[in-house]
Order: structure tokens, then sequence, then C-alpha cells
């Protein structure tokens, strides 16, 4: 559930450029995919947002779906 919502977030950040479908089934970095960096800035002012976390800029783990769902799930602990 928390996977597909930040994949809605993700797809919200796009402009719609990519689809909710396109960012769960995506094995590669969000920017590979098509995320701008304009894109991702509005990716983590919505998960803030959203989840009331602080994501790190500088994790480079942070650029994959899969890595941003592990950092929200361990900041709502």
């Amino acid at each position: 559930m928390l996977r597909e919502r930040v994949a809605e977030l993700v797809s919200k950040a796009s402009g719609g450029d990519l689809t909710v479908a396109d960012v769960l089934a995506a094995d590669c970095s969000l920017p590979a995919l098509g995320l701008t960096s304009i894109a991702y800035l509005r990716l983590i002012d919505l998960l803030e947002t959203e989840f009331d976390c602080d994501v790190d800029l500088d994790g480079g783990h942070l650029d994959t779906l899969d890595g941003l769902v592990e950092h929200i799930a361990g900041q709502r602990k």
C-alpha cells in the first residue's frame, strides 16, 4: 500500500508523464525512468507533506521507488 501511494506521488510529481504502472514496473532509477530534477524536487515536497517525514536529498538510495519506500517506512516507526 505504501509502495503504491509513493508511486502515485511520483506520477503526480511528473505531471502525469510517468504513470503509476510505469513507476511500479520500473527496474531502474527514477531519473532513468524520466523523472526530471524539477519533478524530483516536487516529489520530495509531496512525500514530506504526505508522510510528515524528512527526505535527505543526499541519499543516493532515494533515487528508486523502493529506496524511497524504505526511507519513509523507516521514519514512520
